[in-house]
């Protein structure tokens, strides 16, 4: 699939700094900046956004990115899952663990039980009719306390607003998995 939107946004001085920054913190320019970057003020609102949230700390990193990652398996978008490996494999995260979020059910003796709390509760929220129960919602609550539990909600918020984006885009891995050594999951 090829993107659907052009790749090549307007030169203007923010695209290039935006360029810039990209190449120097994940050795590439990121597709979706490509594509936001037509639009000036959409652009700098998202910068804005990513990096507020990169900030927030009341959630454990390793929780936030399986949380991610389920939400980006479940919106099965490529770009999210291939750029989140690479992200798990900066946090520390085994590759072999990441690459078993899409499937992690069948995986369970690879996630913790708080792991699997979270990635079914990112899979609920991701559903076109959110189906996030009390029953899903309280253990979670008891556990991580209320502002980790707000910050999980707003990180599956955010990782749906990347993945369905991209989706719509119709970005596709751009090979930030390569670099990690991604084993197949077949």
């Amino acid at each position: 699939m090829t993107a659907r939107i052009s790749l090549t946004p307007p030169r203007t001085l923010l695209n290039r700094m935006g360029a810039w920054y990209s190449r120097r913190m994940y050795g590439k320019v990121l597709d979706p900046g490509l594509a936001i970057g037509h639009h000036r003020k959409a652009l700098l609102s998202y910068v804005k956004l990513e990096r507020s949230a990169a900030k927030w700390s009341a959630l454990a990193p390793a929780l936030k990115h399986l949380a991610v990652m389920a939400t980006a398996a479940r919106v099965n978008c490529s770009w999210c899952m291939d750029f989140g490996h690479w992200e798990g494999s900066a946090l520390g995260l085994p590759v072999e663990k990441i690459s078993k979020v899409p499937q992690w059910r069948n995986h369970p003796d690879a996630f913790s039980a708080l792991e699997r709390q979270v990635m079914a509760y990112a899979e609920a929220m991701t559903e076109t009719e959110p189906a996030v129960t009390d029953e899903l919602a309280a253990p979670l609550l008891r556990q991580l306390g209320e502002a980790a539990f707000v910050e999980l909600t707003l990180m599956v918020s955010l990782e749906n607003f990347r993945s369905r984006t991209n989706r719509a885009f119709g970005l596709t891995s751009q090979g930030f998995s390569d670099a990690c050594a991604v084993p197949s999951t077949s």
